[in-house]
C-alpha cells in the first residue's frame, strides 16, 4: 500500500472540485490540461520522524543535554553502590561505666515506676548484706567519734540534743559519701536514716521522757534534720563561708559567738568529706566501716592511707 502525503491528497481533492471530469472517449486531449497542472505524485513512502531520533533530539553536544548526562551516571553509580557487597563501618555506641551498665542490666521502665511508687528495684547486692552495712556505719557515727572534744572545744552543752546535732553532721557526710554508689548506695542511705531514728526514740526513752513529748521532740528534730542537709550540701558545693554559716545555724544553734570555732569546724568537714571520698565504694556497701580523723590535726591537708577492711564471702 502506497502512503502518500497529506498535502498530496488535498491537492487531487481541490483539483478534481475545479476540473470536473471529462466524457468518457474525449481522449488524451481532454486530460492534457489537467496533466499540466497537477502536481507530480510521490510514489516512494517517506520515513516518519521518530521521536527519540537524533535529528529530533539534537546533537549530544547541546548544552541542553549536558545535565542530563552526570545525573544518569549518578544514578548508575548509586545502583552499583547499593549493590556492592562493602558495608560502612557502623558506629559504635559509647561505652558506659561498668557500674552504670550493671544497673542498666537490673533495671528497666518497671523499675523506674517502681522507684516512682516509693518501692526498691532490683540491686546488686542482697538487701541484707547493706542493712547490716547501714547498721555498721551508723554505728561507726555513733561510737568512734569523741564527744568530749565537741561538747568542749565547740562549747556546747551536754544534752541529748548536742549528742543528737553532733550524730547528724557526722550521718550527713555517710549520706554525701553513699549517694555516689547507685542505687545501692541510695538504699542504705534510707537504713542508715532509720536507724538513726531508732536509736534516738530508744535513747529518749531510757532518758525517761513521755510519749507526749518524746512525740514532739521526734517531730522537732526531723524538721530540724532534713533542714541540716540542705544546708549542708548547699554548704559543701559552696565557699567555706556558706558552709560555716550552715554549721552556725544548725549546729551551734546560732548561738556561737568565735570564729575560731567555726574555722575549726569548717576545716574539719572539708578534710572529713575528703577523706570519706577516698574509701573503697565496694567495701563501704558490703562492710560500712568508716574511721573519722581527729577534730584537730596538725597537717589537716593531708589525706591519712586508707586501711583495707577485712571481710569473708558473705560480706560479714
Amino acid at each position: 500500500m502506497i502512503r502518500r502525503p497529506l498535502r498530496s491528497l488535498l491537492g487531487l481533492a481541490a483539483q478534481a472540485a475545479a476540473h470536473p471530469a471529462t466524457p468518457a472517449g474525449g481522449g488524451a486531449a481532454a486530460w492534457a490540461p489537467n496533466l499540466a497542472t497537477r502536481r507530480p505524485l510521490h510514489c516512494r513512502p517517506q520515513p516518519v520522524k521518530n521521536q527519540l531520533s537524533v535529528k529530533s533530539v539534537g546533537p549530544i553536544s547541546e548544552p541542553g543535554l549536558r545535565p542530563l548526562l552526570p545525573a544518569r551516571r549518578q544514578q548508575q553509580q548509586r545502583r552499583w553502590s547499593s549493590s556492592s557487597s562493602v558495608k560502612e563501618p557502623q558506629q559504635q555506641p559509647p561505652q558506659q561505666p561498668p557500674q552504670q551498665e550493671e544497673e542498666e542490666e537490673v533495671g528497666g521502665a518497671l523499675t523506674k515506676v517502681m522507684e516512682a511508687l516509693g518501692f526498691t528495684g532490683p540491686l546488686k547486692y542482697s538487701k541484707w548484706k547493706i542493712k547490716i552495712a547501714g547498721l555498721r556505719m551508723y554505728t561507726c557515727c555513733v561510737e568512734r567519734i569523741n564527744y568530749e572534744d565537741f561538747l568542749d572545744k565547740c562549747s556546747l552543752p551536754d544534752t541529748l540534743n548536742s549528742w543528737f546535732l553532733v550524730v547528724q553532721l557526722h550521718v550527713w557526710m555517710c549520706l554525701v559519701r553513699m549517694r555516689q554508689e547507685g542505687r545501692a548506695g541510695k538504699f542504705m542511705c534510707r537504713y542508715i536514716v532509720y536507724s538513726m531514728w531508732e536509736d534516738v526514740e530508744q535513747r529518749s526513752m531510757i532518758l525517761g521522757v513521755d510519749a507526749i513529748h518524746r512525740k514532739e521532740a521526734m517531730k522537732l528534730m526531723t524538721e530540724m534534720f532534713y533542714a541540716a542537709l540542705f544546708g549542708y550540701d548547699e554548704g559543701l558545693l559552696s565557699d567555706d563561708c556558706v558552709l560555716a554559716a550552715a554549721l552556725w545555724r544548725n549546729l551551734f544553734n546560732r548561738e556561737c559567738d568565735d570564729p575560731q570555732q567555726l574555722e575549726m569546724l569548717v576545716e574539719y568537714v572539708r578534710k572529713q568529706v575528703q577523706f570519706i571520698d577516698s574509701l573503697n565504694g565496694e567495701d563501704l556497701l558490703l562492710t560500712g566501716e568508716v574511721r573519722w580523723r581527729p577534730l584537730l590535726e596538725e597537717n589537716a591537708q593531708s589525706i591519712l592511707k586508707v586501711a583495707t577492711p577485712t571481710y569473708n564471702d558473705a560480706g560479714l
